[in-house]
Parts: structure tokens; sequence; C-alpha cells
């Protein structure tokens, strides 16, 4: 929740931030996005060494550099001690995030697992627009630096249950540590997500932009080729993907979040310039779309054992792509909330239902003893998916609204429809001192918003109807329902998995501070005659 909570809740301060340090907007995009771009270049290699070094040891450890970061970043006295601070806090982010997953699926039974990941799917979900209403209410009442109080206070929390009930456990790994595979996945995510920040503000076509895709891609390459030459040595070995399970999930969680980071930045413009909703209240709105997520999430694992993950994936992704489908269909500026709400929540249930099976696909997919490196692929999946959706719809936002908003703007001054060719909010701000023609521009500027918003929305439809066609043929194959305890035959062409040889390389090693009081004689068979 705290690491979550941090990736958006300085989103809703950028004005604050800008005018306590008079700081450019580059410069507060930078401090927002750099705490993004470590956590997501650190994730594989500092998940994988986390199952090395001890998961427990790590986790902690994690904690503390967040929460000391945390605390520098809200006393912080200028604008760069604060932009290094969450550079630091990203990588905190980055120790703690894989840990927790990998705890989760290498301490839980069987039987549990599915519900222990529907609960930390829910949280990671919800944590984000949890972490963007704690935080607008905070700015509103007090100041932007009380915003890391709560990501303090939660790691406080976290720490002191960790050390009392995690328990500890690690790879007994007998190669080498794949150093060049870690810095090769670093430089190729830091290129990538960088691209995807940099090129809706400096324009696609800009040298920054150009560099960091060229360098990414063929960063990417190599890692992919050197993972390939290393095989089971390697930091994650890509011919997993070969197997539907950690393929289908990976795919549906890029796609899911990418979406879900597409809807907030059309959402939270709709909300605020077009209905005219403060930053508390529009973020207040997405509430229930985070509560129906956050349940669907923990009832997940119970369809998925009656009906399979493939069926509860295929689901979710429906219900999503047709909540896309109503607010593209309902949205309006006469309509209001109301025009968007059905559409909220039948895309907060599909997520919800869609992201704990594809999340257990990938951390199943993988041994045991590489679950840091699990968790920290799905954790990856997901950041990657949120920029690119917020770079790709947010593109088509931009151009639809532009397409849109030019064909209303004949007759008023040319230095109005210049303002309100930049933006919706810049539009209304401008309406206010257009006179006589204010409520006119300002009503051209909405209903070109909602247009431009239809056809992103309608592209999200798109990617979700190919999402649920590539679930069905080829998500993850369909586990065995049970019905009152015993197993039904699998589909045919399903037939479940031989299990797994042994691999000395992945086994867990015993942890000293663990004390099994274990009677061999209850192991032993029973005596005959």
């Amino acid at each position: 929740m705290a690491v979550i909570a941090s990736v958006s809740g300085l989103n809703v301060a950028q004005s604050d931030l800008a005018v306590a340090f008079g700081a450019s907007q580059p410069t507060i995009l930078w401090i927002i996005n750099v705490y993004t771009l470590a956590l997501a270049a650190l994730l594989l290699p500092l998940g994988a060494i986390g199952d090395r070094l001890g998961r427990k040891p790590m986790l902690i450890g994690g904690l503390a550099v967040f929460g000391i970061a945390s605390a520098v970043a809200g006393l912080a006295p200028s604008a760069g001690v604060l932009l290094a601070a969450r550079l630091l806090s990203g990588v905190g982010a980055a120790m703690i995030m894989p840990i927790t997953l990998a705890v989760i699926t290498s301490t839980f039974p069987e039987r549990e697992r599915g519900r222990a990941i529907g609960v930390w799917t829910g949280v990671a979900g919800g944590g984000g627009i949890l972490g963007m209403f704690l935080s607008a209410a905070l700015v509103d009442v007090a100041s932007w630096r009380w915003l890391f109080v709560l990501p303090v206070a939660l790691v406080v929390v976290a720490l002191v249950m960790a050390v009392r009930s995690v328990p500890n456990s690690r790879e007994n790994a007998s190669h080498s540590f794949d150093t060049v595979g870690a810095l090769t996945s670093v430089v190729a995510v830091v290129g990538l997500i960088f691209t995807l920040q940099e090129g809706p503000e400096r324009g696609w076509t800009a040298p920054a932009a150009l560099t960091g895709l060229v360098v990414g891609l063929a960063s990417a390459v190599a890692f992919v080729a050197w993972e390939l030459r290393r095989r089971d040595a390697s930091l994650l070995d890509v011919r997993l993907f070969r197997e539907r399970g950690l393929a289908g999930g990976s795919i549906t969680l890029l796609v899911v979040f990418g979406v879900q980071a597409g809807i907030f930045v059309v959402l939270f413009p709709f909300l605020q310039s077009v209905l005219g909703w403060s930053g508390l209240l529009s973020t207040l709105a997405l509430m229930p779309m985070a509560v129906l997520m956050m349940a669907a999430s923990g009832l997940a694992p119970r369809l998925t054992a009656r009906a399979g993950a493939r069926s509860t994936m295929a689901t979710g992704v429906a219900l999503a792509g047709g909540g896309l489908a109503l607010m593209a269909g309902m949205v309006s500026v006469d309509g209001g909330y109301l025009s968007v709400l059905p559409g909220m929540l039948a895309m907060g249930t599909g997520m919800g239902l869609s992201m704990t099976p594809s999340t257990e696909a990938i951390t199943g997919a993988l041994p045991s003893g590489r679950q840091g490196v699990a968790s920290a692929l799905n954790d990856v999946t997901r950041e990657f998916g949120t920029a690119l959706g917020v770079a790709l719809l947010g593109a088509l936002l931009s151009a639809g609204y532009r397409n849109a908003v030019d064909d209303r703007l004949g007759g008023f001054p040319d230095d109005a429809a210049d303002a309100a060719r930049e933006g919706v909010a810049t539009a209304v701000r401008a309406a206010d001192g257009a006179g006589p023609d204010g409520p006119a521009l300002a009503h051209a500027a909405q209903q070109s918003f909602v247009d431009g918003w239809q056809q992103a929305m309608w592209a999200g439809v798109a990617v979700m109807a190919a999402l649920f066609a590539y679930v069905v043929t080829r998500g993850p194959k369909q586990d065995r329902p049970t019905t009152r305890g015993h197993a039904t035959e699998p589909p045919p062409g399903d037939e479940a998995p031989a299990p797994p040889e042994p691999d000395a390389d992945h086994d867990l090693a015993p942890d000293p501070d663990l004390d099994l009081d274990l009677d061999l004689r209850k192991l032993a068979p029973p005596r005959r005659g």
C-alpha cells in the first residue's frame, strides 16, 4: 500500500511543489516520475538478490530505506533534495515490492495461496486510488509535506509486523549471479520507461525520446539473447514465456493496468474541468471503482477454483471491456458523473477478477526458489502497462480533443481560441476572462473533451476485445474445478502438466531462524500385522 500510494500521490500537488520551490514543470514531472523509473528498473535485479540473500532481510532493509527516504522528502528544503529523496524511495520500493508477493507465494500452502494473492492484488490495485484520495485530502487541509506522513506511518507498521511475523526463505543457488542480465535489464527498462514518460511531453520524435527508445530496445534484445545463452543460470529464464500461464498472465496484466492508467488520465480532467469538481471530490468519485476492484480480487480465487483460471480471467476482461464501452457510449457533459459511473463499476469488477488469476499464473510458472524474480516480473509488467496506457490513451485523448475543438472555435477571439486548443483546463480558465463568449467557449471545450474521451475509450474497447480473444484461445490452461472435494477431469487438450523435475538450483535453503520440531516417527509407515 505504501509503495503503490507513493506512485500517484504527488500528482495532486504539482502546483504546490512548483510554488514552494520555484521549479519548472519539467522539474516537477521528474520529481514525480523518477520514483517510478527507479522502481521499474530495479525490480528484477533486486528481486533476484532477495531470493539469494534472504527475503526477510531484503524486506526489512527495503522498508528502512523507503521510510528514511520518505521522511527526507517530507522535510526537503529544495527541489534537488526532493528529487534525490524520491530516487532513493524508488530504490527502497524496488527492494520491497518483489519480496511482498514472494513471501506470500513461498509461505502460504497451496489451498490458501489464491486467497492470499487475491488480498495482495486488491491492495495493490486499490492502493493507488486510496493514495490519491488521502493525498488530495492532505493537500487541501494541510500542505504537500504531509503527503509523506502516510508512507512513513505505513512503513513503521509494516516493519513491526515484518520483524514479528514474516518467515525467512532464500534460494540455494549453485550458479553465480547474472550480473550482465541484471545490467542489461536495468538499461532496457530505463530506456523504454523514459521514452514512454517523455514522449508525450517532448514529442515522440524528439532526440531524447528517440535515444531512449533505441537504447531500450537494443538493451532488451541483448537481455533476451544473453538470458537464452545462460539458460538455467539466467536472471529470468525467458524460455518460460512459452508456457501459457506466464505469457497469458503477463499480457493480461500489461493490458489491464494500461487501460486502468489510461482511464485515470481521462477521468480526472473530466471530473475537474468538465464537471468543475475539486481534486478531493474527484478522487472520492473513484472510490466505488476501487472498492469493487478490491472486492472482486478477493472473490476471484473462489471463481478460479470452480471455473478455472482461464474462464475467470476471460470473464474479468469481458466485464472491463464492457465497462469501457459503457463509458464511451454514455458519457456526456449534461449527464455528468452518472453517465460514467456504471462503466466505472463494471471496470473495477472486471479488473479485480482478471488481476488475481493473472498474478497467480505468473508466480506459479517459476519455481519456489525464484519467487522474488516471479514477483518482480509481475510488478515490471504492471509498471510497463501503466506507462503504456498513460502515453497511448493520453495521446489519443489529446488528438481527439484538438480535432474536435478546432471545428467549434469559429467566431471566438484568436487568443481565446489558442488557449482552448491547449487543453480543456486551459480553455475553462480562459473562458473566465472571455466576457460574454466565456460560457460558449467553456462548453465548446468541454464537449470537445467528451468527443476525445469517446475516441480513446473505443480504442480501449478494441484492445480489450483483442485481449479477450487471446485469453480464450491462448490463456492459462484450465485448472481442475472441484466440486465437494472431488476433482473433475480436465477438458480435452488441457491435461494437467506433469509435476516439474526437482531442480537443485532452486531448492530453498533451510532458515536457521526457524525452529522445526519434527517427530520422524510420525512419518514412518504403519506396522503390518
